[in-house]
């Protein structure tokens, strides 16, 4: 059994402006931290105008920056060898490949909203598994922009720190990402869910009252990629039957309709969108009541719903669900864009072990890579720290 334990803030903060300090001879001028999150409900939704309901997770990304007097821009990973280095005038939409387009794609972003980044030394360091489902690259982008807004003393209004994000990951990388994940790792509250409109653009948080459970994450470390085509095919099934239905989102269409759509792939899309945002709905009034029965009804009838009708789950992901259910958890399903990832549960305090143990065993038995398991205790959005 594999535990992934998110670390001390305050420890790893100060172990980054070390390690700064050491690559580039001065201490950093501020260091951002920005959480990964876990989905609890609401997959593919969001680049729909419709509703999700993510938490921040503990485990993040902490980004080191200090400016220089000139153009220049380097960028290492604590985790990654391969450093890059460039100009401010290098960057621009798919300038930049690899992890490092993320961080640097917020430089450009922030400029070209108008603020006077200037050339800057920059250290990143994560806590949040990578190709995990559990939106690492938001958190590399938030936290380095949040390092760079207290840089320029700019830092008050989160919009900012979420559009130049999602620019960052959209335009400079190339995933064609809704802006959920960038907008809880901004706006995550600890103890509460973030109940996002992506109608309205609206968002309050939902307190999680988790009364002696556990929301439990396994990372079936089957990596996923965001720019590999599966991701966009899935959002152009989505448009398709959007402008089938004739409405400009599929928040406004109606399931009666969707049922008469004539092709079956674009049904079965739609019909997962429109169907999993009223689960939104659904979910958020009986976590308010403490429903255990019909949150685990809601993620089944999630998950089912992304593998058979979306076709984004793969044999991992169905077995973590549906041992971790069989070994005690009330509700289980498959999180985040898919094609790999991780699973979310809601486990009864004392079965957390004994699930974590199950769905180890079976993945053995199974033949499937050793999973790693993590606490999501829902916590704070981003943030900047300076000596």
């Amino acid at each position: 059994m594999n535990l992934v334990d998110p670390g001390l803030p305050a420890e790893l903060i100060a172990s980054i402006r070390v390690a700064f300090a050491d690559l580039y001879g001065e201490p950093p001028t501020t260091v951002g931290r920005a959480p990964g999150r876990v989905n609890l409900i609401g997959e593919h939704t969001d680049y729909n105008a419709g509703l999700v309901l993510p938490v921040a997770l503990p485990h993040a990304t902490y980004a080191a920056v200090r400016p220089r007097a000139d153009e220049l821009v380097r960028v290492a990973s604590a985790q990654r060898d391969d450093a890059w280095e460039g100009t401010l005038a290098e960057l621009g939409p798919r300038s930049v490949e690899g992890w490092a387009g993320y961080a640097v794609g917020v430089v450009w972003a922030l400029r070209e909203d108008g603020y006077d980044v200037p050339g800057v030394d920059m250290l990143v360091d994560s806590r949040v598994p990578v190709g995990a489902g559990l939106s690492s690259s938001a958190a590399l982008e938030c936290s380095v922009g949040m390092a760079l807004l207290d840089l320029l003393d700019a830092g008050g209004d989160a919009q900012p720190l979420v559009d130049s994000a999602i620019r960052a990951e959209t335009e400079v990388v190339g995933a064609p990402t809704g802006g959920m994940d960038q907008t809880v790792a901004v706006l995550g509250e600890a103890g509460s869910a973030l109940l996002i409109d992506f109608a309205s653009h609206e968002s309050h948080p939902v307190p999680l009252d988790l009364a002696g459970h556990t929301l439990l994450v396994t990372d079936t470390r089957v990596s996923h990629e965001l720019t590999d085509g599966g991701y966009g095919s899935r959002r152009a099934d989505c448009e398709a039957a959007a402008n089938a239905l004739g409405v400009s989102t599929l928040r406004e269409a109606v399931l009666d309709a969707v049922e008469a759509l004539s092709d079956d792939r674009i049904r079965r899309r739609a019909r997962h969108v429109v169907t999993e945002i009223q689960r939104v709905t659904e979910t958020v009034a009986a976590l308010g009541q403490g429903a255990w029965i019909e949150v685990g009804r809601l993620f089944d009838a999630s998950h089912r719903s992304m593998r058979d009708d979306f076709e984004i789950s793969c044999p991992e992901l169905d077995c973590a669900v549906a041992v971790a259910v069989q070994a005690g958890a009330v509700a289980a399903r498959m999180t985040g864009g898919g094609f790999g990832g991780s699973t979310v549960a809601v486990v009864p305090d004392e079965r957390v072990e004994a699930v974590m143990h199950a769905v180890d065993a079976a993945f053995v038995l199974e033949g499937f890579r050793s999973p790693v398991h993590l606490r999501a205790e829902p916590s704070t959005g981003a943030s900047a720290h300076r000596d």
